[in-house]
């Protein structure tokens, strides 16, 4: 059967790619190239940071958070922009934010200055909405799903180059030359970006209300505040209870706010449409169980044998290398099951996929090469969860709200990210062993999570992953017949 969601392009329009097509598409996959290389290669290199700087675990962790933090804030707020006033000129914006941010760091005179130069990189973080809206705007629907799997599935090996290639860059030539490469990229990309990526819709010209967007901005980044910062603080801190009631209380007043706007920064109703309700809740529920994964196997790979495979970071960066090319090869795959069969079976297939790498984990994880293939099992789960819930956003709204509803959704899977690693971090240090290492010179006792911690994290990965399923059944199936040309 087929569907005709609201923004669909006109009958008759041309289904092959055409050369403004085509050059957005190499646009956003550069950009996606650019982005994970960029936020992985900065793993390997934070504990050469806390030392450069002799700093606590605690504050260096805001390389990271404060990074997560503002790209979550103002991802809906860059997605209305685009909506309202064009993609392609905010997507610019947002690369210009994130091409200072990268600049900045790499001459960062103290680790204040690196965490508010990783802020600013955190404005640009809306370029990932932004790039998926471009796409959305750019081809047909019954292409777009495709070409989003190209986009996704790109993210994959700009994660594995970042995590090899940081290991490299920050062992040989120090951590500021990561930032330093990054920055060279970004201005070549920029330049490219600005001369070839087609014009696109002017946009609505409507105006944005600033005053709920700040309720939401704030609300949202007190929550994420408090799930970073609990690990080193503490759950239960006075400090960060206050940040977690505030910040919840500010976003349910800024949805109270949005129903008696005229012109909301996210129309209330549409959130409720089936399809968008769905894909935003597997977001954050797929969020929480890959960022687990994530989080675990990066831990297991490099704590000391017999807990760990002891591997240093540049071999554990190698062990992603064959996950990234087989979700290069799977997501445009992916994508054309989504435009032949619809979301729902893409949904049902990614997230079992997924459930078979969890398991494998918890079966055997002996040697690098089992935890190859339950990596590369897992993460082409990933993508076959993301790209079907990015089209039912694109498609399922109408065409001028698409970006800033990519923004919302993007902004829900990172809050589900970063509960992730906070559910494996308390598991982790509550099942620990202890095992000698060395250290000047010196077999010292230290402790490490133990078989049981990783046990207990891939199983809540395998239920994450159950619960997106059952969300997925609930969603409305669609496909896209081929339209004939003119």
């Amino acid at each position: 059967m087929q569907s005709q969601p609201t923004g669909a392009p006109q009958p008759g329009a041309s289904p092959e790619a055409t050369s403004h097509q085509l050059r957005a598409l190499l646009g956003m996959v550069g950009v996606a190239l650019l982005l994970n290389y960029v936020e992985t290669m900065i793993i390997p290199g934070i504990l050469t940071i806390q030392t450069f700087f002799s700093t606590t675990e605690g504050t260096v962790a805001w390389v990271t958070s404060a990074f997560l933090i503002v790209g979550s804030a103002v991802s809906p707020l860059f997605g209305k922009w685009g909506d309202s006033y064009g993609k392609k000129k905010m997507f610019l914006i947002a690369l210009v934010f994130y091409t200072a941010g990268v600049g900045m760091a790499g001459f960062s005179p103290s680790i204040y200055f690196l965490i508010a130069a990783r802020a600013v990189q955190g404005i640009g973080f809306a370029i990932v909405p932004l790039a998926l809206a471009i796409i959305a705007e750019t081809f047909p629907n019954e292409r777009i799903a495709t070409a989003q799997g190209v986009v996704s599935a790109t993210f994959a090996i700009g994660a594995a180059a970042g995590l090899i290639g940081g290991s490299y860059i920050i062992q040989d030539f120090g951590w500021q030359w990561a930032f330093h490469s990054a920055f060279i990229l970004s201005l070549v990309l920029f330049a490219v970006v600005a001369k070839f990526l087609p014009r696109g819709s002017p946009g609505t010209g409507l105006k944005v209300g600033y005053g709920t967007v700040v309720l939401l901005m704030t609300g949202v980044s007190l929550v994420l505040l408090y799930l970073t910062e609990g690990p080193y603080d503490g759950w239960y801190s006075a400090y960060g209870l206050a940040a977690l009631a505030t910040g919840i209380a500010l976003t349910a007043g800024f949805f109270v706010a949005e129903s008696r706007k005229s012109s909301p920064l996210i129309q209330l109703s549409l959130l409720r449409i089936r399809n968008v309700l769905v894909a935003n809740g597997i977001g954050v529920i797929s969020g929480i169980g890959l960022f687990m994964l994530f989080f675990a196997v990066t831990f297991y790979a490099e704590d000391p044998k017999p807990l760990g495979l002891g591997l240093d970071p540049i071999s554990a960066g190698l062990t992603i290398g064959p996950a990234a090319v087989l979700m290069l090869i799977a997501g445009p795959l992916i994508g054309r099951l989504v435009t032949k069969a619809g979301p729902k079976p893409a949904l049902v297939v990614g997230g079992a996929v997924a459930i078979v790498g969890f398991s494998l984990f918890v079966l055997n994880r002996a040697t690098a090469t089992d935890m190859v293939i339950a990596t590369s099992i897992s993460m082409v789960g990933a993508v076959a969860v993301i790209i079907p819930i990015v089209n039912m956003i694109s498609v399922s709204l109408p065409r001028e709200t698409v970006a800033t509803g990519l923004g919302l959704n993007t902004m829900l899977r990172n809050i589900g990210g970063a509960i992730g690693p906070v559910v494996a971090t308390s598991i982790m240090s509550t099942y620990t062993a202890t095992v000698s290492i060395p250290h000047g010179g010196v077999l010292v006792p230290a402790s490490f999570p133990n078989a049981t911690a990783f046990d207990y994290v891939f199983y809540l990965g395998i239920v994450a992953m159950f619960v997106a399923i059952l969300f997925s059944l609930a969603s409305k199936n669609y496909v896209f017949r081929k339209q004939p040309q003119r």
